[in-house]
Formats: structure tokens, C-alpha cells, sequence
């Protein structure tokens, strides 16, 4: 499925982004290190299907192996790695490099595979498992996963989802001093899902654009994309504070008969709804996450106080019994989460409120658009596909003022 919504979007707003790194000509794609699991109590490696796992560290090299088509839990006693394989029982430590029976053998984690190898670090009680794996094969995973099985028609969307992802990769490789990673395997940074969402035309995207990337002045670009921007794209800074980049501007993206491009999309217009009852539970789990103090009192409004250039939600206010509390649009659709779980579709969206008297009974948003908004449009990438766009001229279309540059 396209998705792209972006998690932890105020946290990342809120801080200022590193100077773009330069990036020199080199021979060969670098390695990058993705985080599948962190900070959870345990996790499994192998399974059915899957091949042998060599087990190994740092310090006394091989200390064991899960047979094929046996199942080991990971998890923490008495302040150590243990691994439990039947009845046996291994102790690697603090950390454990899991590998494949050969240099091509995938990694079974949880049930999924994955290319290269893995580290499992504990940290207290928690386990990280970090997977180190050649950028062109993460890059497959991760283009799968993000734009899914497309037709022969929308090859160059995949194309184009190929250079802006590598593009995002090189950018992060090394920038975190915060994290033993550079990149999360969720929405948060790029989906991934190792080899269950890899496809031949998916790889084949990969493959003729290797080693291309978005460049601005001879650096990588800070790159974004969403999945549907519902007919204009957001400017950088609408969501991100640090993000006020020449090419990252709103453009107005449809065709010449003024039909977005994106208008394909299944989640280009939209609805949500909450009967009283469930704005006043979604309100309360939601507010105090948001930075509310103290218990949430009664709903006496919501209300869109602000918009930005691009007629999205730049600011709405929850008005309760004991105040009232502003909200930033990114921050709104954390608060007004749907009934079904997850963040509303994008920042782009109207209400109405519905009132018997004083009371709120209801309330309805009618929205446009799915995720932050900024920088390429995966829909949009695949309607100009469609109509005959090259992976070239997508890109540019979306990142104004930037060049296609090859990196490796």
C-alpha cells in the first residue's frame, strides 16, 4: 500500500536540520543501517522455510547457529542477550551478529527476510536489532514496500520512488548522533519490509537508476515524499520548521485540463466522523500526548483559527471546560485520529460541528490528500507515469531547481 505519513512529524519540525552532506563520487553503493526492531522485549529469528543462521561476536566469533526450519526467540535474562533455540540455550552477551549460511542467505526476523546481516543489541531490557545491508538491495525492500506491485504502464513511477528514496538513504548514512542507525524500517523514515516486497519490475527500477541521485549545489537534497498531496503540494515549511529549501516549494500538480494528477488515488477526497462519545475518548487519549496538563474537561469547540498558502490546517483550536489548547496542523491530525486507528489523512481538511444546544454531538471532517504533503507525490508520480513521464521529469517536477546526478 502507498503511504507515507510521517509519524513523529512535530518532533522532527521541532529541530534543526544538519548542513546537506556532500556527497564525493565513490565505486560501489555504501552499506546502510536500518532499524527493524527497537527497543522491544523479544524477537524471532528462522522459521519455517528459512534457511541456517550463523550466530556470532565481536569478541569470540561464532558462538552458535539456528538450524534451518527451527524457530529461536531472542529476548534479555539476567542483563544478557539469550538466545533460545528448543531446549537449548545460548549467551552471547550485550550484542549478537546474526548472518545467513552464505553471503547471499537472507536473515528470517520475525518471520520476514531480509538481505545481509543483522546486529541485536540489548539495551536495559530492551533489544534493537539493526540491519546492515548494501543500499541498492535496501532500496528494493523499501520501493517495494512503498509503492507496491505496479503495472508496466507506471515504471517510471517506481523509477522515480527509486532516486528519491536512494536520495533520502545517502542523506541520513551516518547524520544520527542520537541512534546506532540511520534509518527506522517504518513511514517514519521509509517503509521497509525486506524480501516479501521485492518484484521484478521493482528491482528492475532500482537497477536502471543506480547510483542516481537528487542534487542542489553539489549536495544530496533533504527529500520528501507523501502519498497523495490531493492537487497541490505543501511547502516544506508549512510541516517542517527546518525545512525551508528552495526546491521543497508548493506546486500546483495536475494536467493541463486542471485534473490532479493524484486523482487516482483511493484516498484523494475523504471522510471521518465521531459521534460524541468518540471525540470525547479519542480527545482524551490524544490531548495529553499533544502537551495538554491536567485531565481533559468537557468539548466546548473545535475550531480552524489558521490556514497556510496551501489552504491547509496551519492552526485549530480544542476548546474544553478548562481552556483551550492550539494546535499546529501536523500536531491536529495526531489529536484528531480517526475511529479506526492511525493519524487523519493529511492536514488538509475542513470540519463541522455538530451541536444539539450547546452540546457537541458529533463531528465530521471532509479532507484531500494523504500524508505531509511535501515533496513528491507517489500518486501523483504514478498519474504522470501513466501519461507518459519520464523517472526525469517526474522528480524534477516535484523538486523544482534540482538535477539527477549519479553519486556511484
Amino acid at each position: 500500500m502507498i503511504r507515507r505519513v510521517l509519524a513523529a512529524v512535530v518532533f522532527f519540525a521541532a529541530c534543526a536540520r544538519p548542513e546537506l552532506p556532500r556527497v564525493s563520487p565513490v565505486t560501489r553503493a555504501p552499506d546502510v543501517r536500518v532499524g527493524v526492531v527497537v527497543g522491544e522485549g523479544s524477537l524471532t529469528l528462522g522459521g519455517p522455510g528459512g534457511g541456517a543462521l550463523a550466530l556470532s561476536t565481536a569478541e569470540h566469533g561464532w558462538v552458535g547457529e539456528v538450524p534451518g526450519d527451527a524457530t529461536a526467540t531472542v529476548d534479555a535474562a539476567e542483563g544478557a542477550l539469550r538466545v533460545r533455540i528448543g531446549e537449548a540455550v545460548l549467551r552471547p552477551g550485550l550484542a549478537v551478529i546474526v548472518s545467513g549460511g552464505n553471503s547471499s542467505s537472507p536473515v528470517r526476523l520475525n518471520g520476514r527476510d531480509y538481505r545481509g546481516q543483522f546486529t541485536i543489541h540489548l539495551r536495559g531490557d530492551r533489544i534493537t536489532a539493526i540491519n546492515l545491508v548494501d543500499l541498492e538491495e535496501y532500496l528494493v525492500g523499501v520501493v517495494g514496500t512503498e509503492m507496491g506491485i505496479r503495472s508496466g504502464a507506471e515504471q517510471a513511477a517506481l523509477e522515480a520512488q527509486a532516486v528519491v528514496s536512494r536520495t533520502i538513504t545517502l542523506q541520513r548514512i551516518g547524520q544520527s548522533r542520537t541512534r546506532p542507525f540511520d534509518l527506522l524500517a517504518t513511514v517514519a523514515d521509509q517503509a521497509y519490509a525486506g524480501q516479501g516486497a521485492e518484484a521484478e519490475n521493482v528491482a528492475r527500477a532500482v537497477r536502471q537508476t543506480r547510483g542516481l541521485a537528487v542534487m542542489y549545489q553539489g549536495a544530496v537534497i533533504d527529500a520528501f515524499f507523501h502519498s497523495t498531496c490531493g492537487g497541490r503540494t505543501a511547502r516544506g515549511t508549512e510541516v517542517f520548521a527546518a525545512a525551508d529549501r528552495p526546491y521543497l516549494q508548493s506546486i500546483a500538480d495536475h494536467d493541463d485540463g486542471g485534473r490532479a494528477w493524484c486523482a487516482i488515488s483511493p484516498r484523494f477526497r475523504w471522510q471521518e466522523r465521531w459521534t460524541a462519545e468518540e471525540l470525547a475518548r479519542t480527545l482524551r487519549g490524544t490531548l495529553p500526548a499533544a502537551g495538554t496538563s491536567g485531565e481533559v474537561a468537557a468539548l466546548r469547540d473545535i475550531r480552524v483559527v489558521e490556514r497556510t498558502g496551501t489552504g491547509r490546517v496551519a492552526r485549530l483550536e480544542v476548546v474544553t471546560a478548562n481552556g483551550t489548547h492550539p494546535l499546529t496542523g501536523p500536531r491536529a491530525r495526531q489529536v484528531l485520529r480517526p475511529v479506526g486507528g492511525g493519524l487523519l489523512r493529511s492536514a488538509d481538511f475542513i470540519i463541522q460541528v455538530t451541536r444539539n444546544g450547546e452540546q457537541i454531538v458529533g463531528l465530521a471532517a471532509e479532507g484531500s490528500g494523504a500524508g505531509h504533503g511535501v515533496g513528491m507525490c507517489q500518486w501523483g508520480a504514478i498519474g504522470r507515469a501513466r501519461a507518459g513521464f519520464s523517472f526525469q521529469s517526474i522528480v524534477s517536477a516535484y523538486f523544482p531547481g534540482t538535477e539527477i546526478s549519479r553519486v556511484y
